[in-house]
């Protein structure tokens, strides 16, 4: 029982010495935490309210911001540790191999965030531009460090990581894209008509773009009709239905003028032997 008594009288004894020793250390180091959090919060707002006026995307300035935000955090918490007695040297040395470890098993990740870093600042495409890419295409909604994500037409979303867009071909349409459409006519139409009365289709239509000036003209002489191409510009939002509008009107006025649009035929004959 005695014994009891005095291995608790010790345990008591130790946590009293170490709550002396180190109890006011520690509320420092508490305190210098809590101030950092709240001078890297006020940074970083102070921060982005400056990178407001200069022409950048906002993942840079959140990148920019969040740098800021772990640098004073860090200066913080090395702050605390020394307060503590930390010995920075060994604890620096054991990160920096914990780190080589992390980074191996996590080199897809890491790919990932050099490849966003990358898109970041080279800024290939921005947010709100419509883009095609490794076989999939969209409008820019987001990009970060690991992933960027865009906008579909069929109103899905694609998330492509970041390492399958550095060293790609990438096609950036922007805001706007442009309509390919061919229709054909016959042999015997008078082309300055239907091609004035294409263009009229197109002043007409406000979905087009009147700048720059749509390309038409002939396009392939086929075997039973003559190509026309239409290529006017919409807006990436106007792309699918200008294209279901104009076609539409061209058949309409096509009729109305008797401009006839054939279908593909063969004349076929027959040689018969010779009685």
């Amino acid at each position: 029982m005695n014994e009891h008594v005095e291995t608790l009288s010790h345990i008591k004894a130790a946590v009293l010495d170490l709550a002396f020793k180190f109890g006011p250390r520690a509320v420092v180091a508490i305190i210098i935490i809590v101030v950092g959090v709240l001078v890297g919060r006020w940074a970083g707002r102070a921060i982005a309210r400056g990178l407001r006026k200069f022409d950048l995307e906002p993942p840079v300035r959140d990148l920019l911001v969040r740098v800021a935000n772990i640098l004073i955090f860090g200066l913080f918490a090395i702050m605390a540790l020394q307060n503590l007695g930390v010995e920075l040297l060994p604890l620096i040395a054991g990160i920096g191999v914990a780190g080589a470890g992390i980074a191996l098993a996590m080199q897809g990740v890491l790919s990932n965030v050099v490849a966003g870093l990358t898109i970041i600042f080279t800024r290939p495409f921005r947010i709100g531009e419509y883009i095609a890419i490794v076989g999939v295409e969209g409008t820019v909604e987001s990009m970060g460090l690991f992933k960027t994500t865009l906008n579909h037409p069929d109103l899905s979303r694609v998330v492509i990581p970041n390492r399958k867009i550095v060293g790609e071909i990438l096609h950036n349409y922007g805001s706007i894209r442009q309509l390919n459409i061919a229709v054909g006519v016959s042999y015997d139409t008078n082309l300055n008509k239907a091609l004035a009365t294409v263009r009229e289709i197109l002043q007409s239509n406000p979905r087009t773009l009147k700048e720059p000036a749509a390309p038409i003209g002939v396009s392939v002489l086929a075997d039973s009709s003559i190509q026309l191409a239409v290529k006017p510009w919409t807006t990436v939002a106007d792309f699918g239905p200008a294209g279901s509008e104009i076609n539409m009107a061209i058949v309409e006025a096509f009729r109305s003028k008797n401009i006839v649009i054939p279908f593909p035929q063969q004349e076929v004959r027959m040689v018969g032997a010779a009685a």
